[in-house]
């Protein structure tokens, strides 16, 4: 659920129908690979970045609650802190594989949770968080009928309120 709610992928759609629209077509099974290979490099080498910086993970961990509560008050306030990269291009890969899928929210996460949670435990919620942004990416223009603008602006409310929570249990839990 952590890693569902800082994804966002629900609350992506209308960037990725912006997107399908630009480019004509979104490569949901590239992207969701490309995005599952960073993650799990990140979860595995992501420690030993950190050592080389000289940083620990529970350092870390508060700076990605920090960042995870920025990311919530962007969701539940419906302003943006972090400005698009417009000189990157647009496609499968970058901006939906990287930066919106896996961007800076989701790997700070992946650290903080290891501060946590098991290995096993976070890739299984990697591998379940992939699924649904799949299964997302595959039918995001059905989703954008079905749902509507009002639909998908509550959703993006609710799990940014959720992922608030989520980001003072982590900085509690590390400082």
């Amino acid at each position: 659920m952590i890693l569902f709610s800082v994804i966002d992928i629900l609350g992506s759609i209308p960037i990725i129908i912006t997107l399908k629209k630009k480019t004509g077509h979104i490569q949901s099974k590239q992207a969701t690979l490309v995005s599952g290979v960073i993650m799990v490099a990140f979860l595995f080498l992501g420690q030993s970045i950190l050592q080389l910086f000289g940083l620990d993970v529970e350092s870390f961990a508060v700076a990605g609650a920090i960042v995870m509560l920025i990311i919530a008050m962007e969701m539940i306030l419906g302003m943006t802190f972090f400005k698009e990269d417009p000189a990157a291009s647009s496609g499968s890969i970058v901006p939906l594989a990287f930066p919106l899928i896996a961007g800076a929210g989701t790997l700070t996460t992946i650290l903080s949770l290891r501060s946590i949670y098991s290995v096993p435990n976070i890739m299984t919620g990697i591998l379940l968080n992939l699924l649904v942004v799949y299964i997302v990416l595959k039918s995001s223009n059905w989703l954008e009928v079905k749902l509507g603008k009002n639909g998908f602006t509550i959703l993006r409310k609710v799990f940014g309120i959720i992922l608030l929570a989520i980001s003072v249990k982590i900085f509690k839990e590390n400082l």
